[in-house]
């Protein structure tokens, strides 16, 4: 199994100097973010990559001597957003990262299932989070029929190139749950799409990671290492769909999401955070999360991703990879 890093909270320095930082981690993989809600900071070059044989070859010589490979690129975004600057952008950004997947010899590109509009002509995604009237059994109909067309597509381009796309089961996505992907799965009879378990989704849901990898069992192709800490005294108050977000101005930092759309503030009194590995859930849970990967598949990629809002970049990191080797130390244990 490779142990790694997804490459967006590294965005601030060079790549030579991130994959430094993950070697010195005592981790040997890179995930690297091509595209859709972030730029690809440290692959600006992936045009040439697919186009030019030696420029791949070049790419790939950044990395030899280091210790540290590619596992896996990331283009996590909404390639169905009904509006078309977002949503175009982020679907040829799929099919960008697949064609640079194939030129770098990967085979696995993370994104997101994406979510279209609740009907025609709205430039807004609507994602229906409990379908309890007719209605929005309607908007999830006119959705499905949305998101199969487009990922039928994918699911040939992907085959045609060797590779596999990795869904990440994200809520405010048409597909972010263990029934979700059976569903797409069944309408398009896709073979190179399945999901990348990041566990941190599945715990504020309330679900089990490890009950979902084996459920899914080969649908699994890729993972992130990333917990949740659930803030029971908020969550009691206002359970885990907690939408107390404050917009940004534009003169606060904030991050574009493509068009005219930004992160806004985490909840100051949120009823769930994402936390670093172990504050969430302990070394004994994540033993037990590796060894459900690996039953699956022996060499599946997992990376941290970092998204700890308490802890500064490193030392998020530095946590994370103590308790991720830990874990994988009690797994290989037995």
């Amino acid at each position: 199994m490779k142990l790694g890093v997804y490459n967006a909270i590294l965005h601030n320095r060079p790549l030579e100097d991130a994959i430094k930082v993950i070697a010195d981690l005592g981790l040997n993989g890179i995930e690297i973010n091509s595209g859709g809600f972030l730029p690809p900071v440290h692959i600006p070059e992936i045009d040439e990559i697919i186009a030019d044989p030696a420029a791949a070859k070049a790419y790939l010589a950044r990395f030899d001597g280091t210790g540290v490979e590619i596992a896996g690129l990331n283009c996590n975004g909404n390639p169905l957003h009904p509006n078309p600057i977002i949503g175009d952008k982020h679907a040829e950004d799929v099919r960008r990262s697949i064609r640079a997947a194939a030129a770098l010899g990967q085979n696995r590109v993370v994104t997101m299932s994406g979510l279209p509009g609740g009907e025609p002509g709205t430039l807004h995604p609507n994602w229906i989070v409990n379908a309890w009237n007719s209605a929005a059994l309607d908007v999830l109909d006119y959705q499905w029929e949305i998101a199969a067309k487009f990922w039928s597509e994918i699911d040939q381009l992907a085959r045609d190139h060797g590779v596999k796309v990795a869904l990440e089961l994200h809520p405010q996505n048409i597909v972010f749950n263990a029934r979700d992907i059976r569903k797409l799965v069944e309408l398009t009879g896709a073979t190179n799409i399945g999901v990348e378990m990041d566990a941190s989704h599945l715990f504020w849901q309330q679900a089990d990671p490890v009950a979902v990898v084996r459920e899914l069992g080969s649908l699994i192709l890729h993972a992130a290492a990333k917990d949740v800490r659930i803030n029971a005294e908020n969550a009691r108050l206002n359970g885990v769909l907690d939408n107390g977000f404050r917009r940004l101005s534009p003169d606060e930092p904030r991050v574009n999401l493509g068009g005219g759309e930004w992160a806004n503030e985490w909840p100051k009194d949120s009823s769930w955070d994402f936390v670093a590995l172990g504050k969430g859930h302990d070394v004994a849970y994540w033993t037990e999360f590796i060894r459900a990967l690996h039953d699956v598949d022996p060499d599946m990629c997992l990376n941290i991703e970092h998204e700890d809002t308490e802890l500064g970049r490193i030392e998020g990191l530095q946590v994370a990879a103590d308790v991720l080797k830990s874990a994988w130390a009690a797994f290989q244990a037995g």
